[in-house]
């Protein structure tokens, strides 16, 4: 994994020194926590800007061994934990035809997911807490966690399908060791977005807590991890080598997924486009967003599933001599 290297003071001071633009540190001393806050803008997605910083932070944990032993991360963009992708640089990088920059952007996210995967290895008990949508590469970015704290009303699911392009940075492989093939195959075929109940059923996350009652539910785990941290990371490191994510599947997928991504068509493109200004409206404190524009694109494709547009018939050739 390339991660930036740290420079700067180390210890807690190294740790929050650093002068982020999307992202807010906090520092728990008792528990040795460090919780990380996404507020990205103008779209609470993987941008390469908060990329950039995520890959900071993730190094300079590593850089200061044993001082982490609790990472949490959430968002603090109300009712929105990450929309994933970045759709509008996808639709820019594929009408330029720059399939190079399509996958170094998605090695960067496979870097932060690999990150997050071998925690353990650093003696860091992960967790996540989701208190709003959690869309397509937003709950890729999830699954490699400890634990997976949602509250209810949020949804989460794959919704790639719907513009002919699919989750490409880990979903099959992590969806498929938490809840199976068929699970797997279901969610990202399927398109559709899941309640948090939905989600639990399904073994994707592992705590449903009620609406405001997340920052609870995530004290719980916290206190109930903490006296038996050390055996609980051996257990999670003796999983992860019981059913282990292999890096190589995940960079081949990333190439299936730029070359699929070239593939689009305009109107694959103008949907991306609908749901990105979607997410900016929802992040501009807009009632609805992409969970409500993709509940419409699926509706105006089951209409043109039922729906098809008659074929023309060409015209009879005019009468000789007319």
């Amino acid at each position: 994994m390339t991660l930036p290297p740290a420079s700067g003071p180390t210890g807690v001071p190294g740790l929050l020194g650093r002068p982020y633009k999307t992202i807010r540190l906090e520092w728990s001393s008792d528990l040795g926590l460090l919780r990380l806050r996404m507020g990205i803008k103008p779209i609470q997605c993987f941008s390469l800007s908060a990329m950039a910083e995520l890959q900071q932070t993730f190094a300079d944990i590593t850089a200061n061994a044993g001082l982490v032993r609790h990472f949490v991360m959430s968002s603090d963009v109300p009712k929105v934990y990450n929309f994933g992708g970045d759709l509008a640089l996808f639709v820019l990088l594929v009408r330029a035809r720059d399939i190079e920059s399509l996958k170094l952007y998605a090695r960067r996210c496979i870097d932060l997911i690999w990150w997050v995967e071998n925690a353990a290895n650093l003696g860091i008990h992960t967790t996540v807490l989701c208190q709003g949508d959690t869309l397509g590469g937003g709950l890729e970015s999830v699954l490699p966690f400890h634990k997976i704290i949602f509250e209810r009303s949020a949804q989460g699911g794959y919704p790639e399908i719907l513009f002919n392009l699919f989750p490409g940075m880990g979903a099959w492989d992590f969806t498929i060791r938490k809840a199976g093939f068929a699970v797997a195959s279901e969610m990202i075929l399927s398109g559709r977005l899941y309640s948090a109940e939905e989600l639990y059923t399904r073994r994707i996350i592992d705590v449903v807590a009620e609406d405001g009652q997340g920052e609870l539910a995530l004290e719980r785990v916290l206190h109930e991890v903490e006296p038996h941290h050390r055996g609980t990371l051996a257990a999670l490191r003796a999983q992860r080598h019981a059913a282990p994510i292999r890096r190589e599947s995940l960079s081949s997928i990333v190439e299936q997924w730029a070359q699929s991504a070239m593939g689009l068509t305009n109107r694959d493109l103008r949907l991306m486009e609908r749901l990105a200004r979607a997410q900016a409206r929802k992040a501009g404190g807009a009632d609805e967003g992409a969970v409500e524009e993709i509940k419409r694109i699926e509706l105006e494709n089951a209409w043109a599933d039922r729906h098809p547009q008659p074929r023309a018939v060409p015209a009879a050739p005019a009468p000789s001599g007319a």
